[in-house]
C-alpha cells in the first residue's frame, strides 16, 4: 500500500494568545481508510499507528477548547463523524475533519473542536516516551512552552507510514 501525501499546514507562534505552535507543519491526510464500519475503522487506525511506532492511547472526541501539548507530538485518526476544528490557537485557522482523515500535530500546535457531530470520535496516539500535558496558552509562559516544544524528540516514522524527515525536515 502506497502512503498518501498529506496536506501541510504551517502555524506561526501566536504571541498574543501564548500558543507556541511549531515551525514543523501539521500533516493532514484525507480519507486514509474506509470508515463505513466505525469500530473496524478505529481498530484499523490503532493498528496503523502502532505499526509505525505511535502507540494508540485513547478513543475520544476533540476538546471544545483551544489547547496544545508542549511535551508530545500527537496523531489523531478520525473514525466516526465530522467536526469543524481550529488549528493554531484562538487566532488560528478553521478546517473540517471527516471520518477517515488523520491529523499529525507537531508539539505546540493549538487545536480545538468548534462544532462536531454528536458521534464524532478519534483515535489518539503519541510516540513512545512522549506524554501530553494539556496547556491552554499563556503569553507569560510562551518562552518556556517554546523551549519544551523544541526539546520534543522527532519520531522516526510518520504514524500513517514512511519516514517523517522528508515531511518535517532534518533532525536538528
Amino acid at each position: 500500500m502506497r502512503t498518501p501525501q498529506p496536506e501541510t499546514l504551517y502555524f506561526d507562534s501566536d504571541e498574543s494568545s501564548g500558543y507556541p505552535n511549531s515551525p514543523l507543519p501539521v500533516l493532514l491526510y484525507r480519507q486514509v481508510i474506509d470508515t463505513r464500519d466505525a469500530e473496524k475503522g478505529a481498530t484499523t487506525f490503532e493498528n496503523m499507528f502502532k505499526r509505525h511506532g505511535w502507540p494508540p492511547a485513547w478513543r475520544y472526541h476533540l476538546f471544545a477548547f483551544d489547547h496544545f501539548h508542549s511535551t508530545a507530538h500527537e496523531a489523531l485518526g478520525i473514525f466516526r463523524g465530522q467536526a469543524r476544528a481550529r488549528l493554531g490557537g484562538p487566532n488560528g485557522r478553521e478546517l473540517t475533519l471527516d471520518a477517515g482523515d488523520v491529523l499529525v500535530l507537531p508539539a505546540g500546535v493549538g487545536h480545538a473542536s468548534l462544532e462536531a457531530d454528536a458521534d464524532f470520535c478519534m483515535v489518539g496516539a503519541y510516540p513512545p516516551g512522549q506524554t501530553p500535558e494539556i496547556e491552554r496558552g499563556d503569553p507569560a509562559e510562551l518562552a518556556a512552552a517554546k523551549a519544551r516544544v523544541a526539546a520534543v524528540a522527532m519520531p522516526e516514522d510518520d504514524p500513517v507510514g514512511g519516514p517523517l524527515i522528508p515531511l518535517w525536515g532534518e533532525v536538528s
